[in-house]
């Protein structure tokens, strides 16, 4: 399905050890696998088609936390993160969510068949979500 997409992270209050939370599809960005022929359109460069209406990432956030069963208010946006990603037809919209418990709710991502991982886990992702995750984690690290 063509709709916007987001990356939920957990960082470490004490030591930033940062980790993305890996969804049961194989993947980083929720809530459906990205499609086979996408690209991250780079910053500062007009998308060739950019959508009339931009989906803001409140309501993402929440099915997100209705998804993992966790209270409202657990993942936050990160508001200095929004990618956008061109495929043939449209442009998807990517956010960044921050979960804002003092431990990764672990128990919650393997309930819905996902885990935590480290930027150095993601290596078999696909290239757009790699990239993806290389400008998350420099938002992340200026923050």
């Amino acid at each position: 399905m063509n709709t916007a997409r987001l990356i939920m992270y957990h960082k470490q209050g004490a030591s930033a050890r940062t980790r993305f939370l890996f969804l049961g599809h194989g993947g980083v960005c929720a809530f459906e696998p990205l499609p086979t022929r996408v690209e991250v359109i780079s910053n500062g460069k007009a998308p060739p088609s950019l959508p009339d209406v931009l989906v803001h990432p409140a309501p993402l956030i929440a099915r997100a936390e209705r998804w993992l069963g966790i209270a409202r208010g657990s993942l936050e946006p990160e508001t200095q993160f929004r990618e956008l990603l061109e495929m043939p037809g449209c442009t998807l919209p990517v956010y960044l969510a921050r979960f804002t418990s003092t431990d990764p709710p672990f128990a919650e991502a393997a309930r819905v068949g996902g885990r935590f991982i480290a930027l150095t886990e993601a290596r078999a992702l696909a290239a757009v979500e790699l990239e993806l995750l290389r400008r998350a984690y420099a938002v992340i690290m200026d923050g």
